[in-house]
Parts: C-alpha cells; sequence; structure tokens
C-alpha cells in the first residue's frame, strides 16, 4: 500500500491520486507493498527500492548505505499490536534531499502516531531531513512510552513473585509469574535490538561520508540529532536496568520454586521419620516366633499400640520444638 503526504502550511496532509508530479511531496510510505507499487515508485523516484530479503539482511553495509544520490537507512522498529504478542522488524528509510521514502512489512503504531500528529500540528516536515528527524523523534518516543510501560509491570511484578506463598486463589501461580517474565524478556529483547539500530541510523546521519550522503543530509540540525542520539542512550540506560531486575525475578521466582519444593521434601521427610519407629514395633511383633511373652499377655495388644502412639509422637514434639515444622 503507498501513501504519500504533501506539506500543507508546516503540516503533512495525504495526497490522493497519482503521485507525479512530486512537488511538494515529502513523504511516501510504502507498506507492505507488491511487485508494480515497488515499480510505480521506482519509476517515480528513479531509485531502486529494497526488497524484503535486502531490508533482512544484517550487514551493516546492507542497511547503511548511499546509492544513487540517495540514502538507504535500515533499523529494526518494535510494533505491540494490541492481544498479540510484540514484534519487531525491518524499516527502511530512502531519504533524498527533497523527500523520505519509508518501506516495511508490519505495522509499527508509531508510524500511525508520526502521520496523524503531522496532520494535526505542525512538526516542521518541510523536506526529507526534517520529516525523517520528526519520525525518529516518534519512534524514540514511543519505545520511551513502552520502556516506561514496562516499568510499571515490572514493579507488580516483582510483589506477585513474594506473595506467591498465599493460598490458591489469592496470588498469582509461579507458572503464570514464569510466563509474564518470559514475554518481558522478549520485549525488552526487542525493544534494545530496536534502539541499537535506531541510534546506529543516527550515528551514520551524524558522520556522512561520501558526495550523496553529504547532499542528501544537507540541512540536516545536528542539534537534533544529538539530542536524539542522547535520549537514545538514556533509554538503552533504561533498559539495561529492567534487564537486570527481570534477571532478578527469574531468580527469585526460581528460588520460591525451590523452597516450595523443599517444604514438600521436608514434609515427606518429617512423615516417614515419624512413622519408622511404629513401623518398627509392629514388624517386631509381627514376627512368627514361638517364644514372644506378649503374645499371650492380656494388655500386650494395647501395650503395642501405645508405644506406636508414643514413638511417632515423640518425634513429632522433637520437630515441633526444633520449629522444623
Amino acid at each position: 500500500m503507498i501513501t504519500a503526504y504533501r506539506r500543507t502550511e508546516g503540516r503533512l496532509s495525504p495526497h490522493k491520486g497519482d503521485l507525479a508530479p512530486l512537488e511538494g511531496i515529502v513523504w511516501i510510505d510504502l507498506e507492505s507493498p507488491d511487485a508494480a507499487e515497488e515499480a510505480q515508485i521506482e519509476a517515480a523516484l528513479g531509485l531502486d527500492i529494497p526488497t524484503r530479503e535486502d531490508m533482512q539482511e544484517i550487514e551493516v553495509s546492507s542497511r547503511l548505505y548511499a546509492e544513487e544520490g540517495a540514502l538507504f537507512l535500515t533499523a529494526q522498529v518494535l510494533a505491540t499490536p494490541e492481544g498479540h504478542p510484540p514484534e519487531i522488524g525491518p524499516v527502511t528509510f530512502v531519504l533524498t534531499p527533497d523527500r523520505l521514502v519509508t518501506v516495511r512489512y508490519h505495522a509499527p503504531r508509531s508510524v500511525k502516531v508520526f502521520a496523524d500528529r503531522a496532520q494535526l500540528q505542525g512538526m516542521g516536515c518541510l523536506n526529507g531531513q526534517t520529516t525523517l528527524l520528526a519520525l525518529m523523534e516518534t519512534l524514540v518516543d514511543r519505545l520511551a512510552d513502552i520502556l516506561e510501560g514496562e516499568a510499571r509491570k515490572l514493579d507488580n511484578l516483582t510483589r506477585a513473585i513474594f506473595e506467591a506463598h498465599r493460598p490458591q486463589g489469592r496470588a498469582q501461580t509461579l507458572a503464570v509469574i514464569l510466563q509474564r517474565i518470559g514475554r518481558a524478556e522478549d520485549l525488552h529483547g526487542k525493544a534494545e535490538e530496536s534502539l541499537s539500530t535506531l541510534l546506529r541510523v543516527l550515528g551514520f546521519l551524524s558522520t556522512p561520508t561520501g558526495g550523496a550522503a553529504v547532499a542528501a543530509l544537507k540541512g540536516v540540525e545536528k542539534t537534533r540529532l544529538k539530542t536524539l542520539m542522547h535520549d537514545i542512550r538514556s533509554l538503552q540506560e533504561t533498559a539495561a536496568r529492567q534487564d537486570r531486575k527481570i534477571q532478578f525475578q527469574l531468580d527469585a521466582t526460581l528460588g520460591v520454586i525451590n523452597i516450595r519444593q523443599s517444604d514438600i521434601i521436608k514434609i515427606f521427610s518429617v512423615v516417614a521419620f515419624v512413622f519408622l519407629p511404629p513401623t518398627l514395633i509392629a514388624s517386631v511383633y509381627g514376627m512368627n516366633f514361638t517364644h514372644m511373652p506378649e503374645l499371650k499377655w492380656p494388655w500386650g495388644y494395647p501395650m503395642a499400640l501405645g508405644l506406636m502412639a508414643l514413638s511417632a509422637l515423640v518425634p513429632w514434639l522433637v520437630f515441633r520444638w526444633k520449629k522444623w515444622l
């Protein structure tokens, strides 16, 4: 799907109809384009739009390069669809002096937020460079919101872990807690990957090499670039702290599981120890010897029961006195 935006009094407005002429169009967004749409954009811009396979290349030289007077910048962008697991996918920013082209095969909410916001208020989207910076700022803001929301969830998760001793029905089971920890780790891993690739893109923009790169970046505000890079580094520090917290939560959950298992084993051990002496007494009087005086004694049976009860009660009292139960 091709969506083009034209600058109108400092704002962006959707462009309808044919792309020609391109004058005034500062942003073209390609969402899951097919071959025909790619060919249309390539013909209109005179550029070779990277395919989905090209965007998934992991080499830096395949993600950040200048070609045909344009910059091709690919970053991993996090998407958190409602009711679905978070996903991460490449977004390629094709930057020319006049306009920005984005190519993506998933739907990050930050892109839609930027498009809606740019239509309602002026964000300084006058050309490709300013549109790219405004879009980058929105991407970073969205990642900050995600990490802030996760911080609150992690605080609640810590409380849930240490309240797991409560009776069933009043606290979450440890299996559910482990699932929540796994989801948090997955989201943070993807957020950190997105932050690192965005920082790499901004670093490439801040130190262009080659005539094509310098021409495409002419007029880029260095101050906004530095501010964005500083924001991303601070978010990386936040994500690193939350990663350590997630690791602590995992260790704590496994520790609680071990404590519960130890309590269960302790109960079985105590039960076995308590019933061992009565079993011994019962085994003695279950022998088939002829000469056992107690067998003909009228009080032999009550005596044996009393001994078994006493031999079970004494270890139980000792365990209670030692506070092992």
